[in-house]
């Protein structure tokens, strides 16, 4: 299956709503409301830099078989920034096809051609194939880090809400 990766633009709203909506299934989330979802992908991608693009869609054919979601943060080690992966998705529809070594292989290629040092990810202990699928691509595991999360009550008492 050939696979095109590119950074998303206000013209893929609908496709990465696509995308967002089968996610929140896949997860287990609350069905979104694709129409929403679509006003939302547009203002979000309507607030995107040039400099730091968030979306990269891969699309098979003419359909949008997955997503990257990604931040570049600073300053990363020896002065070089990072990308964070927030999100990798690729929809039951594809997978198994390349689309998700694609999508990475897109954000290697950025990082490289941009001086960005390296890709930093995380994903659920459950997910064992998420885990298979980034050894095979060679990711360490990085064991000394705590993820934490700030979100809710508490994000609301730490801003004085």
């Amino acid at each position: 299956m050939a696979v095109d990766v590119r950074w998303a633009t206000i013209k893929d709203a609908e496709a990465l709503a696509t995308v967002l909506c089968e996610m929140a299934a896949h997860y287990r989330q609350a069905p979104l409301d694709h129409g929403r979802a679509t006003a939302t992908a547009r203002q979000w991608l309507d607030e995107e830099s040039s400099a730091y693009p968030h979306f990269a869609l891969a699309f098979a054919g003419r359909e949008v078989a997955g997503l990257a979601s990604v931040a570049i943060a600073h300053p990363g080690i020896d002065l070089e920034r990072l990308m964070f992966l927030k999100d990798l998705f690729v929809r039951d529809s594809a997978r198994s096809k390349g689309v998700g070594r694609a999508l990475i292989g897109f954000l290697a290629g950025y990082c490289l051609d941009k001086g960005i040092g390296r890709i930093d990810l995380t994903t659920e202990d459950w997910n064992e194939g998420a885990l298979r699928f980034y050894d095979r691509l060679g990711a360490e595991r990085h064991g000394q880090k705590v993820f934490l999360r700030l979100s809710g009550e508490a994000l609301k008492a730490i801003a004085g809400y």
